[in-house]
C-alpha cells in the first residue's frame, strides 16, 4: 500500500510538512522496490534514513513545541523516544538477521502507520497550538 500525502497530514508549517513528506517517501520507495521484488536492497538504505532523519525531524518538532509552550510537551516526547527505539530495534533485527520480507512487514506495519497516524492524531494539535500561539 502506497502511503499518499493528503491535507489532513498538513501542520501548516513548511518545515514540518516538508519532513513528514519525506519520511512518506522513503516508506513508499521501499514499498514500491518491494513490489519489483527490490525490497531487500532497498530496506537497509530505508531503515538507516529513518533512524538518521526521525532524529533530527523530532529534534526540529521538540524545538518549536518548547519554543511555543505547547502543553503536551512531555508526551509528544515520549512519542518521539518510543518510536526512535522501534526503528533502533528494526535497525538491530536487520544487522543481525538481514533482510527479510518480514522485517519489511514490520516496517510497514510499525513505522509506516505510526507516521501516518501520529501526523493525524498529535502533529496537527500541536500545529494548531503554535498557529493560536504566534498571533
Amino acid at each position: 500500500m502506497i502511503y499518499k500525502w493528503s491535507d489532513d497530514l498538513l501542520t501548516g508549517n513548511t518545515q514540518i510538512d516538508t519532513e513528514h513528506k519525506e519520511l512518506i517517501k522513503a516508506i513508499n520507495d521501499l514499498l514500491e522496490a518491494c513490489s519489483k521484488g527490490k525490497g531487500r536492497a532497498e530496506i537497509e538504505k530505508t531503515v538507516k534514513f529513518l533512524s538518521s532523519y526521525t532524529k533530527t525531524h523530532f529534534g526540529h518538532e521538540e524545538v518549536l513545541q518548547m519554543k511555543y509552550k505547547y502543553p503536551d510537551f512531555e508526551n509528544h516526547k515520549k512519542y518521539h523516544k518510543h518510536f526512535v527505539e522501534t526503528v533502533d530495534n528494526i535497525q538491530k533485527k536487520l544487522l543481525a538477521d538481514g533482510p527479510s520480507i518480514a522485517l519489511v512487514g514490520e516496517i510497514n506495519s510499525k513505522v509506516a502507520n505510526w507516521i501516518i497516524s501520529h501526523i493525524k492524531r498529535e502533529d496537527v494539535k500541536v500545529a494548531a497550538h503554535i498557529r493560536s500561539n504566534s498571533k
